[in-house]
């Protein structure tokens, strides 16, 4: 049975044991990243189906990861769910024009995030 692949990229730790945690009991393989660098080097080596990708990371924001991938036409069959506690309507719509399908705001309803995963991976 194939077990679907989930990226977390966040800079807070605390979010991603927490969603690691829950993700993991519900069957997912989880990644991590707290960085751009580490996103885009797992996206490479690892090809996950699903990105949950903060909007606002120190270095390197979910936009410029979002470009980086597609100038390195890294994981291009990666679903994108955007995390962010802004409500910036210009960075989501850039997101969403480099691939991002969707965003969930922060603080999160895990329901939400749980609901939006199995959407997109089905």
């Amino acid at each position: 049975m194939y077990v679907s692949k989930i990226l977390i990229v966040d800079d807070q730790y605390g979010i991603r044991v927490l969603l690691n945690e829950i993700l993991q009991k519900d069957g997912y393989k989880i990644m991590e990243a707290s960085n751009g660098i580490q996103a885009l080097d797992i996206l490479e080596k690892e090809e996950p189906d699903l990105m949950l990708l903060d909007m606002k990371i120190p270095g390197m924001d979910g936009v410029e990861i979002l470009q980086e991938r597609e100038n390195k036409q890294l994981s291009a069959h990666t679903k994108v769910v955007l995390m962010t506690a802004y409500g910036e309507l210009n960075m989501m719509n850039e997101a969403q024009k480099l691939g991002a399908s969707t965003y969930i705001s922060k603080p999160f309803d895990i329901d939400e995030v749980r609901n939006e995963i199995e959407n997109q991976l089905s």
